[in-house]
C-alpha cells in the first residue's frame, strides 16, 4: 500500500474536509488496482466509537468490497503476543477507595474542604492519577517537586498524593485503566520492534495530545506499512512551525500538538503531506482562520500576509455572526435556523460546550415538533430515575417535611404500576388537606389523621393508602454511620418498594426504559464495588449517590430528526454537516475556563511533565478551527448572561480585529456583512416573540348580586372590609380560600397563636395557685409550648429570648390586672354571636380574654405580638376590640351574659411590651353598632363595589387575593371601576 520509507508516514487532512470520507478516499487512491483482499489486510485505529460508526456507514454505502478492520485504539489486547494484561479496576472502585482516604484527611484537617466534598475530591484525584499514569509520571516524580517557596497547601497535597498512590498500589490487584493501557502500548511497541507487522496499520483521527496515545502513534508510524492521518491539519503556516518550536509556550494554539507529535517522530511539520485529494470547502477561509489564530510572537504577520488574502468576500459569504442580547434570544435564533435547515433538507449541526444553551435550543425546537439528535444525551441525575433515586436517598439524611413528601408522592415513578391514577387522586386530596390543616413535618399519626379527614366519603381507603405511605416514607432518617453495602441495599429496596406501589407486585417503571436501565446498571455497579467503600453517614451517602449518578448519561433517542444534530466538540472532529453553528462563543464558555486543580498548581504540573491547562484551550481552538471551515457557518454569542456582560471568545476577537483591519485597507467589509446576516435572524426571532399590547387590568370593584353578598362576618373581617373589601368578596362570594404553604415557616401568625397559648396557660395556672405568678413559671410555659409546636431551632431560640425580655413586665402587669378583675373567659369559651336584625346580618367574635370585676363589669384584653394599635387607628380601622366590647354589652357572649364593659385593652407582648387602652369612652357601644350597621348596609346595595386594597396601612403590604385582583397592573392611585355582576 505504501512505498518503503525510512521516515515515519504522517499525513493530514485540511480543515473543513469531511474527515471519514477523506480517509476512505485516500485508501481508494492507494489501493486502486490492488487485489480485493488488500482491503481486508488494512487495520484502521480510531479514537471514538462515533468515528467507527461513521466509517462503517460510508463503507456500507458502497461500492461492494472487502472491508478493513476498524478497531478502537484502546482495543489492543488481542495484539499482544502473550495475552492481555489483567483486567483493570473500575473507575468507581478507585474513587470509593480514595473517598475513604480523603474523608479521613478532612476529619483531621477540617479546613481542607466541606464534609460533603469527599467524592468530588476523590474524582479529581483519580483523574490526576489517571493522567499521571497516562503521561508516565509516578508518585516519586510528584514527591521530588520543590514546593519550598509555595503555599503549604501544595506540600500537603504532595504528601497526600504519595500516600494515595501507595495505598492504591498496595491494596489493588488490578491496575488502573490508564496504567494498563500504557503498559499494553509499551509491550506492543517492543513486540513490533522485533516482529514488525507487514500489513497496513493506520491511526486515523487522533491528535496525539495524550502521552499513551502518542506512544502508540509512534509505534504504528514506525511499522513497514504503518501511517498516521491527522484531522484538521493547517497547511498554511509552514514558516510558523519553527517559531512555535522556539517559543515552547504555544499550548493554546490549535496546531501545537501536531508540532509535539512531529518532534517525537523526528519530523518537521512542513513535511506532512495531504492524505487525499478531497478539497476543503473554502481554501481562502482556511487561510483566513490560520492567519487569525497565529501564535502571539508572529501576529505581526497580519500586516504582511493580511493584504495577500484573496476572495475574502467569497470566503466569508457563508459566515453569519449572531450577537444576541440574551442567551434566550441566541437560542431562539439558532432554533429558527435549524428549523429552516430541517425544512430544506440541509444537514445541520449545533456545536457548543454550553449544555444549558443546547437545552434551551431543544426546548425552542419543540414548538415545531423537531427533536434534535443530541450526542451528549441527558445527565443521569437529571433524568426521572436519577431524580427519584436522589429524592429517596434524601429521606435518610433529614427529617421528612411536607414538601419532600409530596415531591416524592408526585414523582412519576412513585407507585408507577397498577392503579397509579388512584394514587395521584389520593395525593391531590392529601395535599389539599395539608395545605388547609397544616402538617409541616409529617409523622405517622399525623399523616393518618390528615388522610382520614382528606376524603371523609372514602376515609377507610385513604387511611389504608396513607398507611402504606407512612410505613415506607416516614421515619426513614438514619442517625449513625452504615457501611456502603448496607446503604445501597437499603436505598435500592426502599426505591423499589415506593416505585412498585402498595401491593408490591405491580412491576413499577423505575428500571424500565432507557433511563431506568442506565440507572439500574449504575446502582448495580455501585453495589458491586460497595465493599471498597468505608462507613459513612446518611448525608455522605446522599452526596455520593448524587455524584455517581451525575457521571452517567442517558442517550434515549426517540425518533430524532435525521438532519438536525447537537454535537460536542469531540464529535464535530469526525462528522460532516452542511451547516455548522458554533454557539456560546464567550470567553469562559468556549474556550472553557480551566477547572481549579486542588492537587497541583500550574508550576508543579509543568515541572512534573503533566498536561497544562492551556492544553484544553488548544484542543478547543483546534475544534473551532476545524468547524469554522465547514461549508456554512454560524458564529453565535450572547452579549449578556443573566446580570453580567460577557466577553467575546478570544477567537472571535482575533477574527474581528483581523477583518476590521483589512477592511480599513480597502478590503471588503465582510465583518459588517456577517453582522447584518445575523441581525436579520435576530429580528426574525424578535418578531416570533412579539406580542400584541394588552390593556392593563383596571382596579377591580366587583358588584355581585345582593343575594350573593355575605350576611355573616367575624369581628376580624370588619377590619378587612374597611381596608380591602375585595378580600371579603373573594372569600365569601367566590368562596376562595388561601392555601397554606406546604412547609410552614415561623411567621408572625404562628408566633401570635403560640403567644396566646402561653398566656392562657400561665394565667389559668395562676388562678389555681397565685404563688405561680412569677417569671420562672411563665418561662416554663413558654418553653413547653415552643418545644412542642416550633420545630425550627433558630426560631424557637429567638422567640424564647424575646419572651424572656418581656417576661418580667408581663408578670408585673398581670399582677396588676388580676387586682382589677378576675380572668373569667378565655379564647375557647369567649365566643360571641350578635345578630343585627335591621340588615339581617350576624356578627361572630372570639375574645382572647374577658375578666370580670367585683361589680360584675367586664374587662376585655387582646394579646398582640406586634405593636398594639394606637387609639386613632382603632377608631377608624382596627375596631376589633371596640366591636367585642359592644357585643358584650349586647349580651352576645352566652357564657357571660349582658355586662357593662369598664375597660378594654391591647397587651403588646413584643420586644417593646406595652399596653394600649381601647377608646370605649369615646366610642360607646351604641355608636360602634350604628357605624357597623351603616358600613354593612352600604355593601348590601347593588351598586356598591368591593374595591381592592381600598385603605391599606402600607402600599407594600401583600394580601392573599392580590394576584386575583391583578394588583401590579394597577396601583392605589388608580380609580376603582365598579362592575355589576349578574
Amino acid at each position: 500500500m505504501f512505498d518503503p520509507s525510512q521516515e515515519p508516514r504522517v499525513f493530514g487532512c485540511a480543515m473543513g474536509v469531511d474527515f471519514p470520507a477523506a480517509v476512505i478516499r485516500g485508501l481508494e487512491q492507494r489501493l486502486n488496482g490492488s487485489s480485493p483482499e488488500a482491503w481486508a489486510r488494512v487495520t484502521l485505529f480510531v479514537n471514538t466509537k462515533r468515528m467507527a460508526r461513521r466509517l462503517r456507514e460510508l463503507f456500507d454505502a458502497g461500492p461492494p468490497r472487502l472491508l478493513p478492520r476498524i478497531r478502537m485504539i484502546s482495543q489492543l489486547d488481542d495484539l499482544l503476543p502473550n495475552g492481555p494484561l489483567p483486567e483493570p479496576a473500575t473507575p468507581l472502585r478507585r474513587r470509593l477507595q480514595l473517598v475513604a482516604l480523603i474523608n479521613k484527611l478532612i476529619e483531621q484537617q477540617p479546613d481542607l474542604a466541606p464534609d460533603t466534598a469527599g467524592f468530588d475530591l476523590a474524582d479529581s484525584l483519580a483523574g490526576l492519577m489517571d493522567e499521571m499514569q497516562g503521561e508516565g509520571v509516578d508518585a516519586d516524580d510528584i514527591a521530588n517537586l520543590d514546593v519550598s517557596d509555595q503555599s503549604g497547601h501544595w506540600a500537603r497535597a504532595q504528601q497526600f498524593i504519595a500516600i494515595a498512590q501507595t495505598y492504591i498500589s498496595a491494596s489493588a490487584n488490578a491496575p488502573d485503566p490508564e496504567k494498563r493501557q500504557r503498559d499494553t502500548v509499551l509491550r506492543l511497541a517492543a513486540h513490533w520492534a522485533e516482529n514488525p507487522i507487514e500489513d497496513p496499520m493506520i491511526i486515523v483521527g487522533s491528535t496525539g495530545s495524550r502521552g499513551t496515545t502518542q506512544l502508540l502513534m509512534q509505534a504504528v508510524a514506525s511499522l513497514p506499512q504503518g501511517a498516521l492521518i491527522l484531522p484538521g491539519f493547517d497547511f498554511d503556516m509552514p514558516h510558523v512551525w519553527d517559531v512555535m518550536a522556539q517559543d515552547k509556550a504555544g499550548e493554546d494554539h490549535p496546531q501545537f500538538r501536531f508540532l509535539k507529535l512531529a518532534d517525537a517522530l523526528g519530523l518537521h511539520p512542513s513535511t506532512i503531506a495531504e492524505w487525499s485529494d478531497n478539497a476543503a470547502p473554502s481554501a481562502a477561509r482556511n487561510r483566513l482562520v490560520s492567519l487569525a489564530l497565529r501564535p502571539a510572537p508572529v501576529t505581526d504577520a497580519w500586516r504582511s500576509e493580511g493584504p495577500n488574502l484573496t476572495d475574502l468576500d467569497t470566503a466569508c459569504a457563508p459566515l453569519t455572526l449572531v450577537e444576541a442580547d440574551t442567551p434566550r434570544t441566541e437560542a431562539l435564533a439558532i432554533a429558527m435556523r435549524l428549523r429552516e435547515a430541517a425544512e430544506t433538507g440541509q444537514r445541520a449541526a449545533l456545536i457548543t460546550p454550553d449544555r444549558m444553551l443546547t437545552r434551551q435550543v431543544t426546548a425552542a425546537l419543540d414548538r415545531w415538533n423537531i427533536l434534535p439528535d443530541d450526542s451528549a444525551g441527558t445527565p443521569l441525575h437529571l433524568s426521572p430515575p436519577g431524580r427519584f433515586l436522589r429524592h429517596v436517598a434524601s429521606l435518610f439524611e433529614r427529617p421528612l417535611d411536607a414538601e419532600a413528601l409530596l415531591t416524592l408522592l408526585k414523582h412519576p415513578l412513585t407507585h408507577s404500576g397498577h392503579d397509579r391514577n388512584f394514587h395521584q387522586l389520593k395525593t391531590q386530596k392529601l395535599e389539599l388537606r395539608i395545605r388547609c390543616q397544616g402538617l409541616p413535618y409529617p409523622e405517622r399519626a399525623g399523616l393518618l389523621d390528615c388522610a382520614a379527614h382528606a376524603d371523609k366519603n372514602n376515609a377507610e381507603e385513604m387511611v389504608e393508602w396513607a398507611t402504606w405511605v407512612a410505613d415506607l416514607i416516614c421515619g426513614q432518617t438514619v442517625s449513625g454511620p452504615l457501611t456502603l453495602t448496607d446503604w445501597v441495599t437499603r436505598h435500592v429496596a426502599l426505591a423499589e418498594a415506593i416505585g412498585n406501589g402498595p401491593t408490591g407486585n405491580d412491576g413499577g417503571e423505575l428500571w424500565q426504559k432507557k433511563a431506568g436501565q442506565v440507572a439500574h446498571r449504575t446502582m448495580a455497579a455501585l453495589a458491586d464495588e460497595a465493599h471498597y467503600g468505608a462507613e459513612m453517614s446518611a448525608s455522605d451517602y446522599a452526596a455520593l449517590v448524587g455524584a455517581v449518578l451525575s457521571q452517567g448519561e442517558v442517550r434515549d433517542r426517540d425518533a430524532p430528526h435525521p438532519n438536525i444534530m447537537i454535537w460536542g466538540t469531540l464529535e464535530a472532529r469526525v462528522q460532516g454537516a452542511d451547516l455548522v453553528i458554533l454557539a456560546g462563543l464567550n470567553d469562559g464558555t468556549w474556550p472553557e475556563a480551566p477547572k481549579p486543580d486542588p492537587w497541583l498548581n500550574r508550576k508543579m504540573r509543568f515541572d512534573a511533565g503533566l498536561l497544562l491547562p492551556e492544553r484544553r484551550i488548544g484542543l478547543s481552538a483546534h475544534d473551532f478551527q476545524q468547524a469554522f471551515a465547514a461549508p456554512e457557518v454560524w458564529l453565535t454569542r450572547s452579549i449578556r448572561s443573566e446580570d453580567a456582560e460577557t466577553v467575546p471568545s478570544r477567537w472571535i476577537n482575533r477574527l474581528k480585529n483581523l477583518l476590521l483591519g483589512l477592511s480599513a485597507q480597502d478590503a471588503p467589509d465582510v465583518w459588517q456583512d456577517m453582522q447584518n446576516r445575523g441581525n436579520l435572524w435576530l429580528n426574525r426571532a424578535k418578531q416570533l416573540e412579539a406580542t400584541s399590547d394588552v390593556a392593563k387590568a383596571h382596579r377591580p370593584a366587583p358588584c355581585p348580586p345582593v343575594s350573593a353578598r355575605p350576611r355573616r362576618f367575624t369581628v376580624t373581617e370588619i377590619q378587612t372590609l374597611i381596608r380591602d373589601p375585595y378580600a371579603i368578596y373573594a372569600k365569601h362570594c367566590l368562596r376562595l380560600r388561601a392555601l397554606r404553604p406546604l412547609v410552614q415557616t415561623p411567621d408572625a401568625l404562628l408566633r401570635g397563636i403560640l403567644s396566646h397559648d402561653v398566656m392562657e396557660r400561665f394565667v389559668k395556672a395562676t388562678l389555681e395557685d397565685p404563688n405561680l405568678l412569677n417569671v420562672g413559671e411563665l418561662m416554663d410555659h413558654a418553653t413547653s409550648v415552643l418545644d412542642a409546636d416550633v420545630p425550627w431551632p433558630a426560631a424557637r431560640a429567638l422567640w424564647l429570648a424575646r419572651f424572656e425580655r418581656a417576661a418580667a413586665w408581663i408578670v408585673e402587669t398581670e399582677a396588676l390586672r388580676q387586682t382589677i378583675a378576675t380572668p373569667t373567659l378565655f379564647e375557647d369559651d369567649a365566643v360571641g354571636r350578635l345578630t343585627l336584625p335591621s340588615i339581617a346580618t350576624t356578627l361572630e367574635g372570639r375574645a382572647d380574654r374577658i375578666d370580670v370585676d367585683e361589680c360584675g363589669n367586664a374587662v376585655l384584653y387582646d394579646y398582640k405580638t406586634g405593636a398594639p394599635p394606637a387609639k386613632d387607628k382603632q377608631k377608624h380601622f382596627d375596631k376589633q376590640l371596640l366591636i367585642e366590647a359592644a357585643m358584650v354589652e349586647e349580651g352576645a357572649f352566652e357564657k357571660l351574659g349582658v355586662r357593662t364593659v369598664n375597660a378594654a385593652q391591647f397587651i403588646g407582648l413584643g420586644s417593646n411590651p406595652a399596653t394600649v387602652d381601647a377608646p370605649i369612652q369615646d366610642e360607646p357601644a351604641i355608636k360602634i353598632l350604628a357605624e357597623l350597621v351603616s358600613l354593612l348596609s352600604a355593601y348590601l346595595e347593588g351598586d356598591k363595589g368591593y374595591t381592592s386594597r381600598r385603605a391599606m396601612e402600607k402600599d407594600t403590604d401583600a394580601r392573599d387575593y392580590d394576584q386575583l385582583a391583578r394588583f401590579g397592573e394597577w396601583d392605589v392611585t388608580a380609580t376603582a371601576v365598579p362592575e355589576v355582576l349578574e
